[in-house]
């Protein structure tokens, strides 16, 4: 079975649960706006095959809290899924991946787009050659849920959320900041990104590049980029980014914490600092400062 399978069968069971009973997933914001930000990344769920030391990683690097959600989710045992708050604010989720008892590891963070209309956004996916995994299933509190891949592969959630996405804020240090799809055809891409979320496009000229960097936006505001991927060998994917004060002193100790440093802290053609890591289960994250240029903290 391909990773992109083992991957739709998780979610799928995730979904429609285990058993008879759907699983009643907590919102993802305390505090709900009432409105949907389409095409907004509100949510990201780390399924890791090492939960208990992907939170002791992401807890000491970041200062990441993890918790149960109360009451049963119908989701396998208690710690089956618990929920991730930096500063008191809910950010995300992590899955035990060892609930469906596979020898392929499939851990992966996976980035959850906002939509308004989730079956219409489905209706799109399929239009513009994409691949729906699971289809919009109602999980409770958090709203409607459905996994799909683009025409490159990559998956992606889009969740309507039952009560509204959260407020939009400024990044926080140790907190998301940016979302980028790395992948074989950033037209095709483009065009089905575009088709689903209603995207506008802004291309940006990086010095010393002889592509543009992509970014989608939608309401006026950025919401994720779009460039090809550096990593010819590995499948298109999602990247999030955390955003960090000294991405070198993050690096320094993630092997002591059982990760992995995948490129090394150094600086990008589109200004800051970047590194690339990953964690115990072998899930990436990057780390990026912010604002781009240091004199602009200054």
């Amino acid at each position: 079975m391909t990773r992109l399978k083992l991957l739709a069968v998780l979610f799928t069971w995730i979904v429609a649960g285990c058993a008879t009973v759907a699983p009643d997933l907590p919102a993802i914001t305390d505090k709900p706006t009432g409105s949907h930000f389409e095409g907004r990344i509100v949510w990201h769920d780390l399924l890791t095959t090492t939960p208990a030391e992907s939170r002791k990683f992401y807890g000491e690097l970041f200062g990441w809290e993890f918790e149960r959600p109360g009451l049963s989710i119908g989701i396998g045992g208690a710690d089956s899924y618990m929920l991730i708050r930096h500063n008191g604010e809910l950010i995300g989720g992590m899955l035990d991946a060892n609930i469906m008892k596979r020898e392929t590891n499939i851990s992966q963070w996976i980035t959850v787009m906002s939509v308004g209309d989730i079956s219409a956004a489905i209706g799109r996916v399929t239009a513009s050659g994409g691949e729906v995994l699971t289809p919009p299933t109602d999980v409770g509190s958090r709203g409607m849920l459905a996994v799909v891949a683009g025409p490159d592969k990559a998956i992606i959630a889009l969740v309507q959320t039952r009560n509204g996405d959260p407020a939009e804020r400024e990044p926080v240090t140790n907190g998301w900041l940016w979302n980028e799809l790395w992948t074989n055809n950033v037209e095709q891409a483009t065009g089905f990104y575009q088709a689903v979320a209603g995207f506008e496009i802004e291309d940006h000229a990086v010095q010393g590049e002889n592509q543009d960097y992509r970014v989608l936006k939608s309401g006026d505001a950025p919401r994720a980029a779009i460039m090809p991927n550096p990593f010819e060998r590995e499948l298109p994917v999602w990247v999030n980014y955390i955003r960090v004060d000294d991405p070198s002193a993050i690096t320094a100790r993630v092997e002591e914490l059982g990760g992995i440093v995948i490129i090394d802290a150094s600086s990008r053609p589109l200004g800051g600092e970047v590194a690339f890591v990953a964690g115990p289960s072998g899930a990436g994250v990057a780390l990026q400062t912010w604002p781009l240029d240091r004199e602009e903290t200054n």
